[in-house]
């Protein structure tokens, strides 16, 4: 039985998720679409990419708000509440601007409000990893990842629809009335002091930027995050190419929308809220490598519409169970990244492993276009689920279930 006091957690963190993927998901999901019933071109629509460019580089200012904070009301608990009324703010501004006369001014604007995002995804990923007991972080994660594909499910899907009717401006002020509404949790949330003086952390905490050096030196940290650079990644190509699979066989915008942005998404949920529920009983190794094999099996379904079995439900099938996999998967691998986090570092050590997961996701899209030209969208899907394959043997080979020292003295109390 969940007490009431984990369920004030659980909620807390499932609404600063979700409020941090609503704004992003409309960035990615439904922007491109209307930017182009606007008469945008597709070069102009392609700089939206360097939007991802704060997330990829989430470890250099990671130290910074480890480090630092300005009030007594809690110290990521600060970083949280200005960021997101600043993403806000950005998103009202933004709603203020002619898409087709102030482009600039409106990328520039966008820039910004994705860079608060990734701030205050630093700062919450830091609030988890303290607000979280060892037992309580796989569950926790998947509310975390769960309210993170609703926020998609909102953004991404919702909001398109809201902006085919109501038009831009509306809709964008809409979008920071939700992003004031989710900080009413955080409001009511105390989080407990940070003690500063006590010494080896006082003293580590001094130079903040030496934590990065401090992460790479640990005891089997290389091995997890080569890892992370291979899990997950056959999915990425994958996902990245089904897209315009879909455009090519004749689906058209409303019917892939609703297809990845409402359906696929909001399986993604459901399975999020599951994987926490069985990594605990499973363990760590375990989940990852049998929600691994789930996804190398769910990748192959693509295959069947590249060879010619186009049904509808086929279709749904192979986006449901991609992302049902794969958000349980995500469920694990964030749910270790927590693990390998120090209470003193948190922000520092979750955006290391972030960017490098970032890094390698990107990449791997990248290359999904050019596999595809080569081989075609067969030949793409048959080499993602042999990436998924290959991620999950070097799990097996190398992943060592270990938590960090921090977790071994709680578990020990």
């Amino acid at each position: 039985m969940i007490s009431t006091k984990s369920l004030q957690k659980l909620g807390l963190l499932g609404s600063l998720y979700m409020s941090q993927f609503i704004p992003t998901m409309f960035l990615f999901q439904a922007l491109p679409v209307f930017m182009r019933q606007q008469g945008v071109s597709r070069q102009a629509i392609g700089l939206l990419s360097l939007l991802l460019l704060p997330s990829m580089l989430n470890f250099l200012w990671a130290p910074l708000l480890d480090r630092y904070s300005f009030t007594t009301v809690g110290h990521y608990r600060f970083w949280i509440i200005c960021f997101q009324l600043l993403i806000a703010c950005t998103t009202f501004a933004g709603g203020l601007l002619d898409i087709q006369h102030n482009f600039t001014a409106l990328v520039i604007c966008l820039f910004v409000m994705c860079f608060f995002c990734c701030l205050q995804n630093i700062a919450t990923d830091a609030l988890a990893v303290g607000l979280l007991d060892v037992n309580e972080r796989g569950f926790g994660n998947g509310v975390q990842i769960g309210g993170s594909y609703l926020g998609a499910v909102i953004g991404g899907g919702l909001m398109l629809s809201l902006l085919n009717y109501w038009g831009w401006k509306a809709t964008m002020f809409t979008l920071a009335l939700l992003v004031v509404m989710a900080l009413l949790p955080i409001l009511w949330h105390k989080e407990p002091k940070r003690n500063h003086q006590s010494g080896a952390e006082s003293q580590r905490l001094t130079l903040a930027w030496k934590n990065l050096v401090q992460f790479f030196r640990r005891p089997g940290i290389w091995r997890w995050l080569l890892i992370l650079v291979l899990y997950l990644k056959g999915s990425a190509i994958a996902g990245t190419m089904y897209r315009p699979f879909l455009v090519d066989i004749g689906l058209s915008l409303g019917e892939i929308g609703f297809l990845l942005g409402v359906v696929s998404y909001s399986t993604g949920v459901f399975a999020a809220l599951t994987a926490g529920l069985l990594i605990n009983p499973l363990g760590r190794k375990r989940s990852l490598i049998l929600f691994g094999l789930l996804q190398a099996v769910a990748i192959a379904i693509y295959l069947l519409p590249a060879f010619g079995v186009k049904s509808l439900p086929i279709l749904y099938l192979a986006a449901i169970a991609v992302q049902f996999s794969t958000s349980m998967a995500s469920t694990t691998i964030s749910t270790i990244m927590m693990d390998k986090s120090e209470l003193a570092t948190a922000g520092t050590d979750y955006s290391i492993q972030g960017s490098v997961a970032s890094f390698s996701g990107i990449a791997a899209a990248a290359i999904s276009g050019v596999i595809a030209e080569a081989l075609g969208y067969r030949g793409v899907f048959a080499i993602s689920v042999a990436i998924a394959v290959l991620g999950v043997a070097i799990i097996a080979i190398a992943f060592n279930d270990t938590r960090s020292t921090q977790d071994s003295a709680l578990t020990t109390q």
